[in-house]
């Protein structure tokens, strides 16, 4: 089985000027590369905080390292893990984590159509669809349209496998450095990804709705979470996401050459 869709293409973004690689390791390899430095570094950081959390509910280092393994990604494991220890029942969990992750889906459906390449088995993109999560979304909608199809998926690959295992390293070393290192300081680093990933955003600033969106919920975060503390901030993403999209489909659009469309 295969999919066999072309993906949508950025009108600036032609086959004459897209990175080339010599071929697809050579892809992954690149993907592997671009992991380390900020992204590595802010998500290890990020995961030390999470295993730091495990400890402190009084799992096993191997329960947290088989959420990161199977369930990569920080907000889901974090709700699991106070739950449990809130004394939450199993269908309790598993439903808030269900509906912490619903997130994870419109994140892949908007990135699978960057990634599929004539003749790749499906199998694939199953498989590299877990590396969905912010830090990798972020790297894969940015990095992948610049990229040859056929390059697309191993890139995204090595990216998201380079930081997924790195991830594996750090929850065993926040774990075990739990009580080296004072409680505001672990909660402190869990936050570090939602803020590198609102910085990511603004510093492409090339996509109008992006920033759209980023604005608009900084001006309705606030007055909504004075109004409900507990549906605010989901208040404040449907609203800001679905003012930004139908203005940026109002706003006349430039093309390449700087001309209104």
């Amino acid at each position: 089985m295969t999919i066999v869709n072309d993906p949508p293409e950025k009108s600036a973004m032609t086959p004459e000027n897209r990175q080339a690689f010599a071929s697809p390791r050579a892809a992954a390899l690149a993907g592997l590369r671009d992991a380390f430095g900020v992204p590595m570094l802010v998500l290890g950081a990020s995961y030390v905080g999470f295993g730091s959390l495990v400890h402190g509910a009084g799992l096993d280092v191997w329960l947290g390292l088989f959420s990161t393994f199977t369930g990569w990604a920080l907000p889901g494991q974090i709700v699991a893990i106070e739950l449990y220890s809130l004394g939450g029942s199993l269908v309790l969990v598993a439903a808030a984590v269900a509906m912490t992750n619903a997130r994870l889906l419109p994140m892949t459906v908007s990135l699978m159509p960057y990634l599929r390449a004539r003749g790749t088995p499906a199998w694939r993109y199953y498989l590299f669809s877990h590396y969905v999560a912010v830090t990798a979304w972020a790297a894969g909608m940015r990095i992948c349209p610049t990229l040859q199809p056929e390059h697309r998926l191993p890139y995204f690959a090595g990216f998201g496998t380079t930081l997924w295992s790195m991830c594996l390293v750090t929850t065993a070393l926040g774990f075990y450095l739990a009580g080296l290192l004072p409680g505001f300081v672990t909660l402190g680093l869990v936050f570090l990804n939602p803020i590198y990933f609102m910085l990511v955003f603004v510093a492409d600033a090339r996509h109008r709705g992006r920033i759209l969106a980023l604005m608009v919920g900084a001006l309705l975060g606030p007055p909504l979470h004075l109004v409900s503390p507990d549906w605010g901030l989901l208040i404040t993403g449907v609203l800001a996401g679905s003012i930004a999209f139908a203005a940026d489909l109002a706003l006349p659009r430039k093309t390449r050459e700087g001309r209104d469309a």
